[in-house]
């Protein structure tokens, strides 16, 4: 429609990891933009970011910029003390701010949002301004969750996650190659770790963030507290998140139980059936989701679905996504896209 509403939109940090493919899903999808602005921190400025076959100047990330562009929204992708700082000002410019960073997913008043699990909670935006994007190895998961959980009634979750070192920023992932180019040299004994705080080429590392009280790292409780708040039902979940040496890609074998028995064949129908989800699970054919294959996709790849060989009421699975999409930009967009829809409906 030539009359449709167009919106200013910013990416804040936009030549980031995530930055780069919120840029990249704005173009594939013809979002209604009016313009885009690219902010980064002053270090930035002199750098360009590609949208649409024009070269686009970064702009310095200021307390005023939102206002002087008419900014309507604000993509955050900067780290939590960028989202803290200034979305109070991009919300003070009358913008709705969709946060990727973990700063403003647990507080009571900032909708937390998987558009496929719970779209009707963006409403609830203008108490503060801001919808926060959850973490990235929760979003894949409760896609999962949700219909599996409608159909049988979740009573419990328990997840190990294989996440890919772009969980933890382009200088993690610069870390694993240079480590691999060490190990090629016969240097690898001698190679720098900084990212991460163990070597992380030919290795898995058991912990994601730090270690709180109760043995937990911050990342293995982020997946508990951000479940229950995104599903509206406390859920018994227990997670053990662990780096492992890929580039992109999350990875998540999960174990579910319910109330009622369940059966995976029937699974696997309702799974192929809800938004977004793609069923890979052909073992015979050696067909699985594996982070290989999911990189630059927009979908979650669920496989190797079966039944417990004990109880009747447990499933498995192993389900995949792109950490950077689905995970992070992916999500944002789609969130920003409900938005759209929710205010031509008002």
């Amino acid at each position: 429609m030539s009359n449709e509403k167009k919106y200013n939109v910013a990416v804040v940090g936009a030549n980031g990891a995530v930055g780069e493919e919120i840029l990249t899903i704005l173009q594939e999808i013809d979002f209604p933009l009016g313009k885009l602005v690219p902010l980064a921190s002053a270090r930035s400025l002199g750098k360009t970011v590609e949208f649409n076959g024009q070269s686009l100047p970064i702009q310095e990330l200021t307390n005023d910029v939102f206002k002087e562009e008419e900014i309507e929204i604000a993509l955050f992708s900067a780290g939590g003390s960028v989202s803290a700082e200034f979305a109070p000002d991009a919300v003070k410019a009358g913008a709705v701010v969709i946060d990727n960073t973990s700063h403003f997913r647990m507080d009571k008043d900032v909708p937390l949002v998987v558009p496929e699990v719970n779209p009707d909670d963006i409403a609830h935006w203008q108490t503060t301004g801001v919808i926060a994007n959850p973490n990235c190895s929760t979003i894949q998961m409760v896609q999962v969750l949700k219909p599996l959980d409608e159909a049988y009634g979740l009573t419990r979750v328990d997840v190990s996650t294989y996440q890919a070192t772009s969980g933890a920023g382009k200088t993690a992932m610069e870390e694993l190659v240079t480590q691999m180019q060490d190990f090629f040299a016969f240097k690898l004994s001698e190679s720098e770790h900084n990212a991460f705080n163990q070597q992380i080429a030919l290795n898995v590392i058991p912990q994601i963030d730090v270690f709180t009280e109760n043995g937990y790292t911050k990342e293995e409780m982020k997946m508990v507290n951000e479940t229950t708040k995104i599903m509206h039902k406390e859920i018994p979940l227990s997670a053990t998140c662990v780096r492992v040496p890929t580039l992109r890609g999350h990875a998540e074998a999960l174990t579910l139980t319910f109330e009622k028995d369940v059966d995976a064949d029937t699974a696997r129908e309702i799974l192929s059936k809800a938004p977004n989800l793609v069923i890979v699970d052909n073992p015979d054919e050696a067909l699985y989701p594996m982070p290989a294959t999911c990189v630059d996709m927009n979908e979650t790849f669920v496989g190797r679905i079966r039944n417990d060989v004990y109880a009747k009421n447990m499933l498995h699975m192993f389900v995949v996504a792109d950490n950077l999409r689905v995970g992070a930009a992916t999500n944002a967009v789609r969130i920003a896209q409900k938005w759209v829809e929710m205010e031509g409906e008002n």
